[in-house]
C-alpha cells in the first residue's frame, strides 16, 4: 500500500508565495497613546503576578495563568477593555464567595 502525500501544490499566481512574505503595507502603526497604554497594562500585569507568588487559595492558580496568558498574547489585535483588564490584573488576590452549603434532607 503506498503513502499518499498530504502537503497540496501552491498556486503559482498567488502573489504571498512568490515574496516570501506577506505584505508590510496593511500593518498599523500604534500611536503614542497606545504604547503607553500597552507599557502600563504590562507593568501592572508584571507587578500583579510578582504580588501573588505566595498567596494560597483556589483562584490564585487560575488568575495567574490568566495573567501570563495575557502576556504572551500582547500581539492580538483583540485586547481586553479597561473593565476586564482590571478583572484579570484583580483576579488573584480576590477572595471568591464561599459556597452556601444547603442543609436539608
Amino acid at each position: 500500500m503506498a503513502i499518499r502525500s498530504k502537503l497540496t501544490n501552491r498556486d503559482p499566481s498567488s502573489s504571498a508565495d512568490r515574496t516570501g512574505a506577506p505584505p508590510s503595507s496593511d500593518r498599523r502603526e500604534p500611536t503614542e497613546e497606545e504604547k503607553a497604554q500597552r507599557k502600563e497594562r504590562v507593568a501592572a500585569a508584571k507587578d500583579a503576578l510578582a504580588r501573588s507568588v505566595g498567596l494560597k487559595g483556589e483562584q490564585v492558580a487560575p488568575a495567574r495563568a490568566a495573567l501570563k496568558s495575557y502576556l504572551q498574547r500582547l500581539n492580538d489585535p483583540r485586547q481586553p477593555d479597561d473593565a476586564a483588564f482590571q478583572a484579570l490584573i484583580e483576579g488573584p488576590f480576590r477572595v471568591p464567595p464561599k459556597k452556601k452549603e444547603r442543609r436539608g434532607f
